[in-house]
Parts: structure tokens; sequence; C-alpha cells
């Protein structure tokens, strides 16, 4: 019913390696803090949405804990770093206060540009949100260079799609145990940027360690599989998709 559920035994779950199980050795539910980057798309198309995008936003950090930080990617023709990582969520508002819409959308530039913005995080947890209304039409960077720059930092991909769901995002999302919420109006906005929160909160943590390890610097294949418990809804599972080993 798109609402995490968070009540799960471990022996709900069974983790694959290139197709092979693994044991698992360790479960938790982790609150852990988050090192976030926040994408906020100003391209000429937000024309009309900034204001209420920006409010909205703010409803991301009712949830937060000790010890989460935050820094803002704004993106149009181009991307720009809009100051480094704070923890106070008032430098967040003044700094999107300053934004105007205007030119194309890079997106893939904004993705490049916040995941090297994460090698400067102290939280393990990595994640991008990426508010946006349109498709990449002005950056620098493939999507495979993209796709592969994230999951080697490891850093999960979110978004809030105005209007549509751009294919890129959908992608990087599947691929690194993210998400993706379409708003179809703007009235919709608030509910979407609240159910996203809870999404990026809601994690169990399956640790363990592969049983063919190989420091051959390939990409391995990771999947979970999810039993449900009698009488619950149908669940749907996202995480990491998979990890580039090591290189000797």
């Amino acid at each position: 019913m798109d609402r995490p559920v968070t009540t799960l035994p471990r022996d709900s779950f069974r983790v694959l390696e290139d197709g092979v199980e693994q044991s698992i050795t360790s479960f938790s539910q982790d609150d852990a803090p988050v090192s976030m980057g926040l994408l906020f798309d100003s391209s000429g198309s937000m024309k009309g949405r900034l204001d209420a995008s920006v409010e909205a936003l703010k409803l991301v950090f009712q949830t937060t804990i000790p010890g989460d930080e935050f820094f803002v990617v704004e993106f149009s023709d181009k991307a720009h770093l809009l100051g480094g990582f704070t923890t106070e969520p008032e430098d967040i508002h003044r700094r999107l206060g300053y934004v105007q819409a205007r030119g194309w959308t890079a997106l893939l530039d904004a993705i490049a540009l916040g995941t090297h913005q994460m090698k400067s995080a102290k939280n393990n947890r990595h994640v991008l949100l990426v508010l946006s209304d349109g498709n990449d039409n002005n950056s620098r960077f493939s999507e495979a260079e993209i796709r592969n720059m994230v999951v080697e930092a490891d850093v999960r991909v979110y978004g809030i799609a105005l209007f549509h769901r751009p294919r890129i995002l959908q992608q990087l999302a599947d691929e690194t145990g993210g998400k993706i919420l379409v708003v179809q109006s703007l009235t919709e906005l608030s509910d979407v940027v609240q159910r996203i929160s809870r999404a990026i909160r809601s994690e169990y943590v399956l640790g363990y360690s592969s049983n063919n390890p190989r420091n051959d610097g390939k990409y391995h294949r990771v999947k979970i599989e999810l039993s449900s418990p009698a009488g619950a809804p149908a669940l749907r599972a996202s995480w990491r998709r998979g990890y580039y080993a090591p290189s000797e």
C-alpha cells in the first residue's frame, strides 16, 4: 500500500549474490544519521512551481535526527553547489530562497556533482533526493557514466518527479535501492515529500560476508527475496542491486 513496513523478522529475507544464497550474519533496523544532498531543478519549466516546491521540501527536515547533514545542488543549464554540508535546515531554506527558474535541465551533471560532494560526508548513509519536472537535456555526463558513478559511491537515489517519471531517475533508484514518487498536481506535493521522507528513514540493514570473495574489481549482483507473513498484503522490497569488488 506504498507504506513502509517496519515489523518484518530476519527470516523474512533471503540474500543472493550472483545467484548464490548468502548467510545473513547481522540484521537490524537502522536509524543512523544520513548525509543527504537535495538536487533542485531550477530550469525554465519550473517557473510557477518553485515556491510550492521549496515550501514542500521543508517537510523533509521534520524527521531529522542528531548528526544529519545536508547540502543543496541547484541545476538548470549547469549544476551549482549552493554551499557545502550543513546541519541546520534553516541554511537550506535560505539557499533555496534565492533560486530562480531559467534555462535547460542538466540533471545528470547535478547527480555527478552531488555524488562528488558525498566524498566529504561524515555519515555512512548517503542519499541524493532529486526534485525535478523534466528529463535531462543539457548534461556533459552520459547515463552510463552516472550509473557507474553512483553505484561505486554507494549513493542511494530518491526522486520527486513533477507530472512524469524520468526514465533515468527510475533506473538509478532501482539500481541503488531508492524510490521515485510522481506528483500529478502541486496540491499533492507536500504529501509526496512526507512519503519519500518516511521511505528514506525506514531501512532494514542486512549484513553478510560473501561465500565466494573475489578481489577482481568486477560488478557483483545482489538480490533480496522477501516472504510476506501470513495474512499480510503484498510486499515490495527495494535494495542496492550490486557492488564493485575491490581490485588486487
